[in-house]
């Protein structure tokens, strides 16, 4: 199953008879007064999290700690919680490919282990596996049976879809309130040559999902290892406010011990964009502790996020 990852940038739209009419009459109306316009600002939530030097997980702050700047403009804080009771959609994908195979049994043990730790009555999980195509194996749901009964479907093949299933994932996550993380467990290499890079952190930046890439390295001699798919596993977890950990330290158990505390120690910022710069489609976030020394904390959150609606291809 391949996401409509790839767009294109450009609409041609047919106006139509009663279009032209329409226009001429809003030209005319015109003339005679002066329009009100009225924009709706949108909410932005930007999802937090703040380690010490030794990257222990910062709790306690209160929202006058905080600072956010949108293009290095700074901005009110109109919402702010500690630990977000918003229901957690989340997806793991999971790499049949053949450089991962051998390990699918623990990874589907794992995952249930996970899933079962996880969920609370107001969340939501889904599963996917890629190899040379994306599958879906369990929709969305709260229901323990079917998440163990999709992971229970593992299967592999040779190929590696990693950036079709960034896309896939994050445009199905995107459809959900909430948070969305996407749990990605893979060694990063993509080798069906589908989707690129960009297209999959668009898709992820765009649905405000927040990736989690679990890094399996198949062989821990450096000759052996796509040192460029472990990069842009790490890269893309960075951009997105994610984090990524790697699965040989301490096994997947850890690694996905460590996600959840994560997701459990999150704040959450809410703003309404001020005195924005025009002609924009991307905005850049910045988000600090202003009193806290500059190696005191490190603060991570997606890196932007996108105005305009994308373009679908035709």
């Amino acid at each position: 199953m391949k996401p409509n990852c790839g767009r294109g940038f450009g609409i041609t739209r047919r106006v139509g008879l009663g279009m032209l009419l329409a226009l001429a009459a809003v030209a005319l109306a015109a003339q005679d007064s002066v329009a009100t316009f009225h924009v709706d600002v949108k909410l932005v939530n930007i999802f937090v999290n703040v380690t010490d030097k030794n990257g222990a997980l910062v709790g306690g702050l209160t929202r006058d700690d905080f600072a956010v700047y949108e293009d290095g403009r700074p901005q009110q804080i109109a919402v702010f919680e500690r630990q977000s009771e918003l229901p957690l959609n989340l997806t793991l994908a999971i790499d049949t490919s053949g450089s991962v195979r051998k390990d699918m049994s623990e990874e589907a043990a794992a995952a249930r282990r996970f899933a079962h730790a996880i969920l609370r009555p107001q969340d939501k999980m889904s599963v996917l596996q890629f190899a040379t195509v994306v599958r879906e194996l369990a929709p969305f749901t709260n229901k323990i049976a079917q998440i163990d009964h999709g992971l229970s479907g593992l299967h592999g093949d040779w190929a590696t879809a990693l950036y079709d299933a960034i896309c896939f994932g994050s445009e199905k996550l995107g459809g959900n309130p909430g948070r969305k993380v996407l749990v990605v467990i893979s060694d990063g290499d993509d080798t069906a040559k589908n989707s690129t890079y960009a297209q999959a952190l668009e898709a992820a930046l765009r649905n405000e999902v927040m990736i989690y890439s679990l890094i399996d390295v198949p062989i821990e001699a450096s000759a052996g290892r796509d040192l460029g798919g472990e990069h842009a596993l790490i890269t893309i977890a960075e951009q997105t406010g994610g984090k990524y950990f790697y699965v040989s330290d301490g096994g997947l158990d850890k690694a996905f011990a460590k996600v959840s505390d994560d997701l459990r120690t999150q704040y959450v910022l809410g703003y309404y964009p001020k005195n924005q710069e025009p002609g924009r489609t991307f905005h850049r976030l910045t988000v600090t502790v202003p009193r806290a020394a500059p190696d005191e904390f490190n603060v991570r959150n997606k890196t932007g996020y996108y105005a305009d609606p994308a373009l679908k291809g035709n």
